[in-house]
């Protein structure tokens, strides 16, 4: 595949195998991280579409200050913030700070069998953990954990600091490791 700075050229030549390549290397990326925050995979493709017409109508613009995949991704974050707010804006606190508990549950993890660990059932409990956090977490933890971006490119997407990355990353975890807990224990005392 050609390199970011050739593929920028091309796409602002109007080159449809710059878009293509474009495509080809981000679409999926942007549709996990909106079917992560959206829940709907019909909602996650209108996003990837709009994030690619963006793309499409806005290639002249871009300044290169940022990675082309960086771009892309924040363009799909807003897009799914917008939708999410059209939604239901009552219900969408962005920032809005938690206070952190003491979990419920204690397991330890080191005796849970890794059978349990890595099998489909604790896979889809997984999956229904992620999809209850609260969209600013998820989008984070979706970003740095799932698709391993670096705390700087997640900052740089989300628009937020490092630091608020971090502590945002820390709450995902810790909200993830409290809504498992019971689930593991239970397997544990079996």
């Amino acid at each position: 595949m050609p390199d970011e700075g050739a593929l920028i050229a091309g796409l602002k030549a109007r080159d449809p195998a710059a878009l293509a390549a474009l495509f080809e290397r981000y679409a999926d990326k942007i549709y996990r991280l909106a079917v992560s925050m959206l829940h709907d995979e019909q909602q996650a493709d209108g996003v990837v579409q709009e994030t690619f017409l963006a793309l499409i109508e806005q290639a002249g613009k871009f300044e290169g200050r940022s990675s082309i995949g960086t771009w892309l991704y924040r363009v799909g974050y807003n897009e799914c913030l917008m939708r999410l707010r059209r939604a239901r804006p009552e219900d969408i606190e962005l920032d809005a700070a938690e206070p952190e508990a003491l979990p419920a549950h204690f397991v330890d993890w080191g005796a849970v069998p890794e059978a349990i660990i890595t099998g489909a059932e604790a896979a889809q409990q997984m999956e229904q953990a992620v999809a209850r956090l609260k969209p600013e977490l998820r989008a984070v933890f979706t970003l740095r954990d799932i698709e391993e971006l670096s705390t700087a490119e997640t900052a740089q997407i989300l628009g937020i600091s490092e630091a608020a990355v971090k502590v945002r990353l820390h709450r995902a975890r810790l909200a993830l490791r409290e809504r498992l807990a019971a689930y593991f224990e239970e397997r544990v005392r079996v």
